[in-house]
């Protein structure tokens, strides 16, 4: 088996998360996050639809943790996401840390805003 190791350039990793926090690239944040690569910050949730819209500029696909279980987005939100060019894809946080994991891995222009568990 070949073995290659990851290297994220810009952009950081979900490493972990719980109740209430997330962990990416080693540093611990409470409550909603938004992770590109210009960075990591807090978010203020589905209300906050500039934060994410600012996302397009910068990723090809967001992926939106709606918390423990999987929920639809908001018909505005992915209306608008999609109308700036980007792909939206919602799903429950764990498997939105999962998927973004992967395709940054990969190199691909993803970002991620997470709601709780």
């Amino acid at each position: 088996m070949r073995l290659n190791e990851i290297v994220f350039n810009d952009a950081k990793p979900v490493d972990g998360y719980g109740p209430g926090f997330f962990r990416i690239g080693g540093t611990v944040i409470e409550g909603p996050v938004i992770t590109s690569p210009s960075g990591t910050r807090t978010w203020g949730g589905l209300d906050d639809v500039d934060a994410l819209a600012d996302l397009v500029a910068e990723a090809d696909v967001i992926f939106i943790g709606m918390g423990a279980e999987i929920a639809h987005l908001p018909e505005a939100l992915r209306d608008r996401i999609e109308a700036a060019g980007a792909g939206v894809e919602s799903m429950s946080s764990p498997a939105a840390a999962r998927t973004y994991n992967i395709l940054l891995s990969e190199g691909r222009r993803v970002a991620l805003a997470l709601l709780p568990i």
